[in-house]
């Protein structure tokens, strides 16, 4: 299928080369380039990437994603999350977007990982606020908890598609599963921004994009980002359907009616791509909880 237009994107950015140099000295990863984002030149000459944590191998090998798949090497790096905290105030980040390889091998799934990145960047920045993007972690609520305890601002699990495609697109992963990590975050932690986000042009229908979209909200979910999905390679699966850009238009006001705080659509958009953008567009609906001194 031929890429439309709208999806050509110039790969010229200006500045990049010092946020991958930062990224580099640091020994960290971003989901940036692990995942192949097409806004990664984009955001990389604006100073901002989104830190990947926990490896480079995922332990899962869903069916769209670019990530490495894999058993873990070594043993996991207690070091990273300094050095995360470090880079985000080396870049100037008022906002960190933080997430993970999935890693089921480990019995938290990385959760304490997350909790101490984000205690190292609140520790060093105050005011700069921390989002994650976690997998599952294989439906553990007490995992869930170690990382939402840790008081990110934002706390983000991607549904990544409809339910009727979870088996082809997202095989080791469940829908419900997905559903009540979210509904549980917006039961047990009232004051934080609960987010979640998914791909289109799989092969869903409208009828499941409303009723994924009605799922979300009566999990809680108050943020939601809806972007196209483009094939990292051969391997991954074809892209069914090109959306035209008025058709995220019109899930983006279709979802604000719903109720949702903020519906950020559009075909480059991604979960952490203008993530803090999208979170000034909502902060004032939503009580921020940062941690006390």
């Amino acid at each position: 299928m031929i890429k439309p237009k709208w999806l050509h994107k110039s790969t010229i950015a200006p500045g990049a080369s010092a946020v991958r140099s930062k990224v580099n000295h640091a020994r960290l990863n971003t989901v940036c380039r692990s995942a192949r984002c097409p806004n990664m030149g984009e955001c990389f000459s604006s100073g901002t990437a989104t830190f990947l944590i926990l490896g480079e191998h995922c332990t899962r090998d869903c069916r769209f994603c670019a990530v490495p798949h894999g058993r873990p090497t070594g043993v996991v790096d207690h070091d990273e999350p300094r050095r995360v905290a470090m880079a985000a105030m080396e870049m100037g980040l008022s906002h960190v977007v933080v997430t993970s390889v999935t890693r089921d091998d480990l019995p938290d799934g990385g959760a304490a990982i997350f909790a101490e990145t984000i205690q190292a960047i609140h520790a060093l920045l105050p005011s700069t606020s921390v989002e994650v993007l976690t997998p599952d972690f294989c439906g553990d609520m007490d995992a869930v908890d170690i990382v939402a305890l840790a008081m990110p601002q934002v706390y983000n699990h991607n549904m990544e598609t409809v339910r009727e495609l979870y088996h082809q697109v997202r095989p080791q992963a469940e829908y419900e599963r997905s559903l009540a990590l979210l509904g549980h975050l917006r039961e047990r932690f009232p004051t934080l921004m609960v987010k979640s986000g998914f791909m289109l042009g799989l092969g869903e229908t409208r009828e499941q994009i409303v009723q994924l979209l009605q799922d979300l909200r009566r999990a809680g979910c108050q943020m939601v980002t809806i972007g196209q999905y483009l094939q990292p390679s051969k391997e991954h699966l074809p892209v069914v359907e090109y959306l035209l850009p008025e058709r995220f238009e019109e899930l983006a006001r279709m979802g604000e009616d719903m109720g949702f705080a903020k519906v950020f659509a559009g075909p480059f958009v991604r979960s952490s791509y203008m993530a803090h953008e999208a979170l000034s567009g909502v902060a004032s609906e939503v009580s921020m909880n940062r941690p006390k001194d």
